[in-house]
């Protein structure tokens, strides 16, 4: 189970399965317009500027706070809860069903990024617009910005919700 726990977002996924969205939630991902939030677009700014301010600190497994460093799942918690009053759940795998589907064209500032190895949510960021993402991606490392467009990111299975 520990290891299960650990791999969620400390080990990147090793199957190359492309640019394409997973089932997240057993459903088909509305048009934009049609998607609800439980943010307002100010939130939604919020949520990405203060993300973005956070690239540098640590890594740390169970990490939730800028002082103790995050894990994947711990700086989402933390930014949406800090700069939305929104509670995310606290594990990768229960994010996935958190909020509703979002089709890839239709994504913005302050959706949830989800990553997954075959069908199991392995990893999660928060989408901060033009193609990147902000995550905390492991053990040794530290809260980054990247592309999607990534060769890495790329070969990844992902999927996006917005909260």
């Amino acid at each position: 189970m520990l290891a299960l726990l650990l791999a969620g977002c400390a080990s990147p996924p090793t199957a190359q399965r492309g640019w394409q969205a997973y089932p997240a939630s057993g459903g088909a991902a509305a048009p934009a317009a049609d998607i609800p939030s439980r943010l307002t677009p100010e939130q939604a700014g919020d949520v990405t500027l203060y993300a973005v301010g956070l690239v540098g600190t640590p890594y740390r497994y169970g990490g939730n706070t800028p002082e103790s460093g995050f894990d994947c799942s711990g700086l989402i918690s933390h930014v949406y809860r800090s700069r939305a009053g929104v509670v995310p759940p606290r594990t990768v795998a229960k994010l996935q069903f958190w909020g509703a589907p979002v089709a890839g064209e239709a994504i913005r500032s302050g959706d949830v990024v989800l990553f997954a190895q075959r069908d199991t949510v392995t990893h999660a960021g928060i989408y901060v617009g033009e193609g990147r993402f902000v995550h905390a991606p492991s053990t040794g490392g530290e809260v980054r910005l990247e592309s999607l467009a990534s060769r890495y990111w790329a070969s990844q299975r992902v999927a996006f919700r917005r909260p």
